[in-house]
């Protein structure tokens, strides 16, 4: 006789890491949202920052280094200040099957850490995304620049990257909307991104799509975009895929000339197989000729005849690297690293033990340009408070 063993269902391990003030922010907001089968985990130099968080979990990176202060707009001080605690960031994301990386690029920690964070994640065997946000222009061109260096940097460490522009902003707000109400339109994209993505990994469907499929588009993609859209009535499902196609808040708002393509439509129970064809025809028609399109279906009861439609698309060509102006000093990682660490993890699922070496490189004191704040939004909050 045979006998059946009964077998635990497994779901992905899914989690979000909120890098920075900005993104402490983003975590907050899909927290709020209350996105299921996550974990959220936060983490910042700032100590009186992080202590407001809503995330479950907390990692408070260089405390020696900044006293828990904040990185002072420094990116250097925050990518050391994850240097310092590399151990107990791996700790946390071991077993991770997928880790989102949110920040804002452009500052201290968010810009500084979010490639240190993404490296342990990727070593660990995880599906490492991030959806990130840019300064606005009037920031200044050091802050731009910086985040631009900050993102090059981190593209060397994810499978595929989301950037929004906070200049973007604007395009889909009203003049005169509060500044507060501006940026929740942006946490609202960074929790799309994030909830696109892990529904269809989390969401069992009429078509299933799993993380096997989100794995095959997403891994080492490069850049990404993603685009949710929604439509009612007979056209519905058009309509939605119109609006997913071309998202005006990301910066690669078009799918033209993506090789791979997640489609999935969630729709009422009178979701019809012409609808599907014709919304997948638009997507297909806006790739690249040789795309590679994994299509998924939902049936929900509760959506009587509005259509949903998340498009995620990868594998794009390369975009040139931009000039980077002469006359602004910008940050760039340095190529040898002031302390000797060694971190052990076991992963999940398999009897290998990661280990990693930072081999120790003769000590050099911090360039003094780190500690002169002519900017006075580069200077702490601390220091400013004691002018």
């Amino acid at each position: 006789m045979f006998e059946i063993e009964e077998l635990m269902e497994q779901t992905a391990k899914i989690r979000v890491i909120g890098v920075g003030g900005a993104g402490g922010n983003a975590v907050n907001n899909m927290i709020a949202a209350n996105l299921k089968g996550i974990d959220f985990i936060a983490i910042n130099t700032d100590l009186q920052v992080l202590e407001t968080s809503l995330a479950p979990q907390k990692i408070q990176i260089g405390a020696d280094l900044t006293r828990g202060l904040g990185a002072g707009s420094n990116p250097e001080i925050g990518r050391q200040a994850a240097l310092h605690d590399y151990d107990a960031i791996a700790e946390r994301l071991q077993g991770s099957d997928m880790v989102f990386i949110t920040a804002g690029m452009g500052g201290g920690t968010g810009t500084g850490a979010s490639s240190v964070v993404a490296s342990i994640a990727r070593e660990l065997g995880a599906l490492t995304v991030a959806v990130i946000t840019k300064p606005f222009f009037y920031e200044g061109k050091k802050r731009l620049m910086n985040a631009e260096e900050g993102i090059k940097e981190l593209r060397q460490h994810v499978d595929t990257i989301i950037v929004i522009p906070n200049d973007r902003i604007s395009l889909v707000v009203e003049k005169g909307t509060p500044l507060l109400k501006s940026f929740t339109v942006a946490n609202n994209v960074l929790r799309q991104a994030v909830q696109g993505i892990s529904d269809l990994i989390l969401t069992p469907g009429l078509i299933n799509l799993d993380f096997a499929d989100v794995k095959t588009v997403i891994e080492d993609s490069g850049r990404a975009v993603i685009g949710i859209g929604s439509g009612n009535g007979e056209a519905g499902a058009v309509d939605a895929a119109k609006k997913a196609i071309s998202n005006p808040l990301l910066e690669d708002s078009s799918v033209e000339g993506a090789r791979g393509i997640l489609v999935n439509i969630t729709g009422g129970i009178e979701l019809s197989l012409s609808a599907v064809q014709e919304a997948t025809a638009l997507i297909y028609d806006s790739a690249h000729e040789d795309v590679n399109i994994i299509f998924g279906a939902v049936i929900d009861s509760d959506m009587t005849d509005e259509v949903r439609i998340t498009v995620i698309a990868t594998g794009f060509e390369p975009k040139k690297e931009k000039v980077v102006l002469e006359d602004v000093k910008t940050w760039r990682p340095k190529p040898s690293v002031q302390l000797k660490l060694k971190a052990k993890v076991e992963h999940t699922g398999a009897e290998r033990v990661l280990s990693k070496t930072l081999k120790s490189m003769p000590a050099e004191p911090l360039p003094t340009e780190l500690m002169s704040y002519d900017d006075p939004y580069d200077m702490p909050s601390y220091l400013r408070k004691s002018e």
